[in-house]
């Protein structure tokens, strides 16, 4: 055990004599009894506790000592055994003892129990402000590495497990490696990538992962499994733990509830969660109240643009929005804006954003509207309606005939579509341009609003069609703006700036840590 008070003191392979009885132990002599008994045995005391709630004392011994100790005091207090006064006398084993001197301890016991850290036994010197705390050995290891970031101000390690390394997650993880310095030092925050996760294998690296991570994904053995990832964590006690969720699974998103019940905060660009039935969402949220944890979205409607943490604040504050209106989807962003303005056919410019990387891998994903349908939802939800995803009038903007054909074949046939959107482009008024809008209005104080995604002609000269490139914009119109509505707009689509936005959500959860 080190002296310098400046340092924790880490005692481990220790034993927790618990010694369980009613009034009697309060009595006068009981502490000396105890202490007589185990010196008179060789056994050494470290801590001796009184806990008034369990009506018991607790006595800190080496673990070599604690098959002894429970024998030499059961003969001891044998006569208070038989009359019931003393219920039982028994041992927890592997345990570590932490001591350590905080002005404000209970800082660092809710840091603790933010990770899933709950000591055994605390006892507390309040003169000298020096706290001792007895964890398991599976936490102790943890507790350290918290207990020095909370007091000593050592760079706080977040953990993060990666899961999806496609255009978003291989993007993320470059971010992340480019910029972990740079963060350390400023921010006093050492962002390690742990784990990289697709549909088929994990990978881990307790260290955290080099420019080399593809190398080590790629010859990975373990299957990816959420239950790998929680015992993995386990078992390398790691803290402040972040699952970073970056594919469109359905089946991933099942596993939000487990991670947040095993100490994972949830940062996610896939907006499937979010669009659950209303009751599956609520419990989400109750789940990451009870176990104290975060989940933040903000890439799930704008990609990079602080659009949901506007909403969010606008509501929270009392303010009555009143309608969200604007091109949600990057993707149809490019699609419309380029096909107004150039002579192109319509598959033309579909494919070329398939080439850049705008769209879903199946393009239908994009032009069926369920994308912007999803990303008004949850703006609903973010002002507490309570709309479903059936309550969504949504204009598909793919033919009857080529919805249920594989992918090949739909990006074979894509020049079907070619004649219909041409006279709708031709048939429009002189000086207006095809924009793809989401629009939640109607009395949004009530349940429910009212929302619909379609496809509709506006003015080139209104805000809607001047967009360029593949921005989105997106208005809100609230009743002190009045008809000013506020506006937010930017790059909407691209595996950078959503990466960027992933990653200022991480930013945020670890800052709060």
């Amino acid at each position: 055990m080190r002296n310098n008070a400046n340092e924790i003191k880490f005692l481990k392979n220790r034993s927790i004599i618990k010694f369980e009885g009613e009034d009697f132990l309060g009595e006068i002599g009981v502490d000396g009894r105890i202490f007589k008994a185990l010196t008179l045995a060789r056994i050494s005391v470290g801590v001796i506790s009184q806990q008034a709630i369990e009506n018991g004392i607790s006595i800190l011994v080496h673990e070599n000592d604690a098959e002894n100790a429970v024998k030499c005091l059961i003969e001891e207090f044998e006569a208070e055994r038989r009359s019931g006064k003393v219920s039982q006398i028994y041992s927890i084993n592997n345990v570590s003892v932490l001591g350590f001197v905080a002005e404000d301890y209970n800082k660092v016991l809710g840091e603790l129990a933010r990770n899933n850290v709950f000591p055994l036994l605390l006892n507390q010197i309040a003169s000298e402000n020096r706290v001792n705390i007895v964890v398991t050995s599976s936490q102790d290891e943890k507790a350290k590495n918290i207990i020095e970031s909370e007091i000593y101000k050592k760079p706080k390690t977040v953990h993060l497990a990666i899961i999806g390394h496609g255009n978003v997650g291989k993007t993320l993880i470059d971010q992340v490696l480019e910029s972990s310095d740079e963060i350390k030092r400023r921010k006093k925050i050492d962002l390690k990538v742990v784990a990289v996760a697709n549909s088929k294998k994990i990978a881990f690296n307790k260290k955290g992962f080099d420019n080399n991570w593809g190398d080590e994904v790629l010859v990975a053995e373990n299957p990816s499994s959420v239950d790998e990832l929680i015992n993995f964590s386990k078992e390398n006690q790691l803290e402040n733990l972040i699952v970073v969720d970056n594919t469109a699974s359905k089946d991933f998103v099942k596993n939000y509830h487990t991670l947040a019940e095993n100490g994972f905060d949830l940062v996610s660009s896939n907006k499937i969660f979010n669009t659950l039935p209303i009751e599956e969402y609520r419990k989400l949220r109750y789940t990451l109240s009870k176990n104290n944890r975060r989940y933040l979205y903000e890439t799930n409607v704008g990609a990079g643009l602080p659009l949901i943490d506007t909403i969010k604040l606008l509501h929270l504050s009392g303010e009555n929005i009143t309608r969200i209106k604007g091109v949600f989807s990057g993707t149809l962003s490019y699609v419309f804006n380029n096909f107004s303005l150039r002579n192109d056919k319509f598959s033309t410019i579909i494919n070329e954003a398939l080439e850049k990387g705008y769209t879903e891998p199946d393009p239908r994903e994009d032009l069926s509207g369920n994308d912007v349908a999803r990303k008004l939802l949850i703006l609903a939800r973010e002002l507490d309606l309570i709309n479903e995803f059936d309550d969504i009038n949504i204009q598909n903007l793919v033919p009857e005939s080529l919805l249920s054909v594989s992918k090949q074949e739909f990006l074979s046939r894509l020049d079907e579509l070619d004649e219909e959107y041409q006279k709708i482009k031709e048939n429009q008024a002189e000086g207006h341009v095809l924009r793809y809008v989401g629009d939640l209005h109607g009395d949004l104080q009530k349940d429910k609003g009212e929302l619909d995604v379609k496809l509709i002609s506006v003015p080139a000269s209104s805000a809607l069609g001047q967009l360029k490139g593949s921005d989105s914009i997106f208005e809100i119109y609230t009743e002190s703006y009045g008809e000013n509505p506020i506006v937010i707009m930017g790059a909407g689509a691209g595996a950078q700036v959503t990466a960027r936005g992933v990653f200022g959500d991480i930013l945020r959860v670890s800052e709060t840590k």
